[in-house]
């Protein structure tokens, strides 16, 4: 059951809405948990029932295992904590491991030494990232003395929460387990549905209006270098910058949508993305993208390995390690890993140069510069990510650098100079009116991304999420305003209130996100 489907939309959603509170209402809270488990479970169950003994498995031995973890550290200390943490860590891993990357490896090894291993044929349980390492977290924060949860009730739903179990927030249980036990989640307000539906609402619009559409664009050049098509410059750059786009609005659409349908429920999830395509450099882009995934690879990876504590060679061999581990928990590829690589060498250069050259940035143009090359850099990187093999990311580079024929003319000693330095004019015969539209397009698809407001700084007066503060915007909304004279005017005039104007507004973001779910298409995060 998808977010975007007409079954949840129209039937699951509002069905458990309303039982919850009725069951609130009635009983009281223990079930309207048990109610929302139930539910969730049922949420889960309906892609394949058969994992549900898996989920079920997960859950009661980490349940069992954070008790145990916690006893041993209320008695002796983290110390005697230690072999019960790492055995927890070493059942989960190894879950993972079996049913993500036992194939992987097979392949890897009869790849490398010619054997013919067969890990047979493993289907990968949706959600198995998430909330395996939701779980790892949670051992971890009570091998260092934080309480365990002792209602099995409660520990079930946060772990199984719907909006958040498939494709995440990665979510504390620091975070959830206090709002499960006060009163007022258990109670239906205006407020949180009003927020809740307009948050939801604009994820989908951003999933099924723009994701989709700019799927139709990136699918067919990927699909065609896979297939060893000679690709030239605009179809592979248009490619490239599309899947950019349409990941983002994918996923940042899911995040909506997740916490959008948790605050119709009263329950605030933590953000995932803050504006990742207008950061700086690479590491402000990492403060922004997958957030919930950036905090947990630096909380319980990166530190652990000693962080920055220990000069700034051991700090880059730690950010290399977690970023290839990162690449490595996206997908059981080496796509995936050459990806975490080049993230994790982007990432060292960038701690180099902020060493040489310290200063923040000052005017507005070199603002752009570093929001344009690091989108650039962040784009040349999603192609590995997004491409199925070595092969087909290699055949749309070279595609970036196929310009079309009758160039040379035009640019006249320049054209040598392009040669020289791997360029080639073998593309098209000319520069097409398609190919200046679809880059005009996602030029206007970019600029939107840095002008318009996000989804939380839209509703930043009424709290969208988790630990959110609304003073973290207007720096913001004064650098656009300095970047683009009118945009910080604009993104006041559009924060969301409890208006009929807005109420309008998303009516008909609504029915325009409704009447294009001609067709159910996966999210795009489901697959990790």
């Amino acid at each position: 059951m998808l977010f975007n489907s007409h079954i949840f939309i129209f039937a699951f959603l509002p069905l458990v809405l309303a039982g919850f509170f009725a069951a609130a209402s009635l009983g009281g809270r223990r079930p309207a948990i048990l109610l929302l488990v139930a539910a969730s479970l049922f949420f889960y169950g309906w892609w394949n029932p058969a994992f549900l003994l898996l989920l079920g498995i997960s859950v009661a031995v980490n349940y069992s295992l954070g008790l145990a973890i916690a006893a041993a550290h209320s008695a002796k200390g983290s110390r005697s904590a230690r072999p019960l943490l790492w055995l927890g860590v070493a059942v989960n891993l190894g879950l993972i491991g079996y049913f993500k990357y036992a194939g992987f490896l097979a392949g890897s090894v009869n790849g490398l030494i010619g054997t013919h291993l067969d890990a047979g044929g493993i289907v990968l349980p949706l959600a198995i990232s998430f909330f395996t390492f939701q779980q790892i977290a949670y051992l971890v924060d009570l091998s260092q003395g934080e309480p365990a949860e002792r209602d099995f009730a409660r520990y079930c739903l946060f772990v199984v929460f719907f909006p958040q179990l498939i494709a995440g927030p990665i979510v504390h249980h620091r975070e959830m387990l206090p709002q499960f036990a006060e009163d007022r989640t258990f109670l239906p307000r205006a407020d949180n549905l009003a927020i809740g539906f307009t948050i939801f609402v604009i994820g989908l619009f951003k999933k099924v209006v723009i994701a989709d559409n700019l799927a139709t664009v990136a699918t067919p050049v990927f699909g065609a270098a896979e297939s060893g098509a000679d690709l030239h410059f605009f179809q592979a750059w248009g490619g490239a910058f599309a899947y950019s786009l349409q990941l983002y609005f994918d996923f940042s659409g899911y995040s909506d949508m997740a916490i959008g349908i948790a605050r119709l429920f009263g329950i605030k999830l933590p953000l995932n993305f803050d504006a990742p395509y207008r950061a700086t450099s690479i590491i402000d882009f990492w403060r922004r993208w997958h957030m919930t995934l950036s905090r947990f690879l630096r909380d319980y990876l990166y530190i652990p390995l000693g962080g920055g504590r220990r000069g700034p060679v051991r700090r880059h061999v730690n950010l290399m390690i977690t970023m290839l581990l990162g690449g490595l928990w996206h997908g059981a590829g080496w796509t995936f890993v050459v990806w975490g690589g080049l993230h994790g060498a982007m990432l060292v250069v960038n701690h180099l140069w902020r060493g040489v050259f310290p200063r923040p940035l000052a005017t507005w143009w070199s603002v752009a510069f570093a929001r344009l090359f690091t989108f650039l850099a962040v784009t040349l990187a999603w192609v590995f990510f997004r491409a199925e093999s070595f092969q087909g990311a290699l055949n749309v580079f070279s595609g970036m650098v196929n310009l079309p024929q009758n160039l040379p003319q035009k640019l006249g000693p320049v054209a040598d100079v392009l040669l020289t330095i791997g360029f080639r004019f073998e593309g098209a015969p000319y520069v097409g009116f398609e190919d200046k539209m679809s880059i005009l397009w996602l030029a206007f698809w970019i600029g939107f991304l840095w002008i318009m407001p996000t989804t939380q700084a839209l509703l930043r007066n009424f709290n969208p999420a988790f630990a959110f503060r609304a003073e973290a915007y207007r720096p913001q909304i004064a650098r656009i305003a300095g970047e683009f004279p009118g945009a910080a005017r604009l993104q006041t005039a559009l924060a969301w209130q409890p208006t009929v104007a807005w109420a309008a507004a998303t009516a008909v973001i609504a029915a325009i996100a409704f009447l294009s779910l001609t067709r159910v298409s996966e999210f795009l995060y489901f697959q990790f």
